[in-house]
């Protein structure tokens, strides 16, 4: 049996402690935000916050956030109170297929929590494992730009976003 909090709720999983971070979540606990794409750890798709760390999933065994906290896209915001990189998401119209844009936020979402005034290369170096097979890489920085408070106010965006 593993006890973590998820998006906030304590939960258990019962079963293989080897499986995947990625599948619980996706099977056990129905959340489908996050995707599976190489199931290597390389492209990004299955990324989730640990304890607001951003880790690939897909190769992350469950029994590795036994009581830690686990956040999902869906533990990020709500279409009624999106995360500030949500709506930027949505201003910048980032995403064409959208398959990779829950991997791409939270890893966005991590590097703008630790780095609030990220620089155009630490972004470039948090996002570099993120693949996007659309190429919407310019989109995607721009929108992280936006949110980093050396723009637009990162924390202005928070505050407006939380009321």
């Amino acid at each position: 049996m593993i006890e973590f909090m998820l998006n906030g709720e304590q939960v258990t999983f019962n079963g293989d402690p080897e499986t995947p971070l990625l599948w619980v979540i996706r099977d056990s606990f129905k959340l489908k935000g996050s995707k599976f794409g190489c199931g290597a750890g390389l492209c990004g798709a299955c990324t989730m916050h640990l304890d607001g760390t951003a880790m690939k999933t897909c190769v992350l065994p469950i029994a590795a956030v036994a009581g830690k906290t686990v956040t999902t896209i869906e533990g990020l915001g709500t279409p009624d109170s999106m995360h500030p990189l949500q709506q930027a998401w949505v201003e910048h119209n980032v995403p064409q297929c959208g398959y990779c844009q829950s991997g791409q936020i939270m890893t966005a979402a991590a590097l703008l929590a630790a780095n609030p005034d990220a620089a155009e290369a630490d972004i470039d170096t948090a996002m570099a494992g993120n693949i996007c097979r659309c190429g919407c890489y310019p989109r995607i920085k721009g929108a992280i730009q936006s949110v980093a408070s050396n723009t637009l106010g990162y924390d202005a965006m928070a505050e407006e976003v939380a009321s």
